[in-house]
């Protein structure tokens, strides 16, 4: 009997830190009775598909509220989160998002003065570009103060910063750009990140242009590809020949706390932050947009249309 129960606590305690590992969810165990082997502690983690099991506070909302509720609140904020860009062209449009989850982490951290690492590889920043801080000011409202970046020879330091930064107390999150699928980035360097995310209590966005996806350690895995930006809108309605703000779709493809989804966002420059794209009608503003004139109820004619003026009028001028 004693070395039955002894394999039970063993059992109980290994799934405890797979859960802890894996970062499933958490979800505080209610209701009184014993517990059975199956059961775990106060500390625990459960799965749940709904995601109701994560409190607020270990959450980061992306701030478009259908993906959110999705997401059962947004996304976890001790954890390491999977950006995929499965081509090259859509490298950049992934970054954008990148920076927008950043954007949100700058607005919710608590001291506004830690920065964002933005870590990559020189085969990154080569391919993609460098960031360009000014840019990033005035599109994203990130003061290059806010926003640190450091360039790893090989995928061997670039790791290991990353896993370094993940725990520094004076960082608001990291930024792991890598490219393709190289097989050193596998579950156990992925497990370390993960873990040194939890730990910390901050999150690592793992950043991957040009790659497919394989098994990780992250909770959360997040395709994004470019969409055609709409039409900028008017008072009228969509100004033709314009270009709109900047879209991307935005699919779940992985996730404990939620089922796939695939979601068209919009990036707004103006408030800094991720929409949901919608589609208005044609007009936009009910009824004429200039008042009638003050001696009639006659709107102005349309452009181009020939006026004859008054004989008095043409009179006074010496006609």
């Amino acid at each position: 009997m004693a070395m039955h129960a002894a394999a039970q606590e063993t059992l109980c305690a290994l799934r405890r830190e797979i859960a802890r590992i894996e970062g499933v969810p958490p979800e505080r165990l209610t209701g009184g009775g014993a517990k059975t082997p199956d059961a775990l502690d106060d500390t625990a983690v459960l799965v749940r598909r709904d995601g109701r099991g994560l409190p607020d506070g270990d959450l980061l909302p992306v701030g478009v509220e259908p993906l959110d509720t999705l997401l059962g609140g947004g996304l976890p904020l001790a954890a390491l989160t999977e950006i995929h860009a499965q081509t090259a062209r859509a490298s950049g449009v992934a970054a954008g998002f990148a920076l927008a989850l950043g954007v949100a982490l700058l607005s919710q951290t608590p001291d506004k003065r830690l920065p964002l690492l933005w870590l990559g590889t020189a085969e990154v920043f080569s391919e993609a570009g460098f960031p360009y801080a000014a840019g990033l000011h005035r599109a994203y409202g990130i003061s290059p103060t806010q926003l640190l970046f450091a360039e790893a020879p090989k995928l061997s330091d670039a790791l290991w910063i990353g896993e370094e930064a993940a725990r520094l107390p004076d960082l608001a999150g990291v930024i792991l750009e890598l490219r393709g699928n190289p097989r050193m980035l596998d579950l156990t360097a992925t497990r370390r990140l993960h873990r040194r995310a939890r730990a910390a209590g901050r999150p690592v966005f793992l950043l991957r242009q040009s790659a497919e996806p394989t098994p990780t350690a992250a909770p959360v895995r997040l395709r994004v590809e470019p969409a055609p930006a709409t039409l900028r809108q008017t008072l009228t309605g969509p100004l033709q020949g314009s270009l709109g703000p900047p879209g991307l779709l935005l699919t779940v493809d992985k996730s404990r706390a939620a089922r796939p989804g695939t979601f068209t966002l919009e990036w707004n420059p103006h408030e800094r932050r991720l929409q949901a794209r919608t589609f208005p009608k044609q007009s936009t503003v009910p009824g004429p947009v200039v008042s009638p004139p003050a001696n009639g109820s006659d709107l102005a004619p349309p452009f181009g249309q020939v006026m004859d003026h008054p004989a008095n009028w043409r009179r006074a001028a010496g006609g």
